[in-house]
C-alpha cells in the first residue's frame, strides 16, 4: 500500500485534531505559569465540532488517498469510508 497521493498529509489533519481535543481536556488546567486558557461551553463547543469535522476530513483524505493510489478498488472504498466514519460517530 502506497498511501502516498497526498503526501501523509491526512496524517496532519488527524494531528490537528489531537490538538484541538487537548486544548478541550485541558481547558481548566493550569500551566507552569499558573495560567489556564478557560475557554467557556459556547466556545468549547465549537472545538467539538471541529474535532469531529477534521477527523472527517481525515477519514475522507485517507479512504480517497488509498482509492485514487491503486491500493482500494471503489467497494472497498466505500465500505471502509463507511466503517471509519461511523466510528468517528460512536465516539462522539
Amino acid at each position: 500500500m502506497s498511501g502516498g497521493h497526498f503526501n501523509y498529509d491526512q496524517y496532519k489533519i488527524g494531528m490537528i485534531a489531537d490538538e484541538i481535543q487537548l486544548l478541550i481536556d485541558n481547558n481548566h488546567v493550569k500551566n507552569e505559569w499558573d495560567h489556564a486558557n478557560n475557554y467557556s461551553n459556547e466556545t468549547i463547543a465549537e472545538f467539538k465540532k471541529a474535532v469531529v469535522l477534521l477527523r472527517t476530513a481525515q477519514v475522507h483524505a485517507q479512504r480517497i488517498d488509498w482509492l485514487v493510489s491503486g491500493d482500494d478498488g471503489e467497494d472497498t472504498f466505500h465500505e471502509r469510508l463507511k466503517r471509519d466514519l461511523s466510528e468517528i460517530c460512536n465516539k462522539e
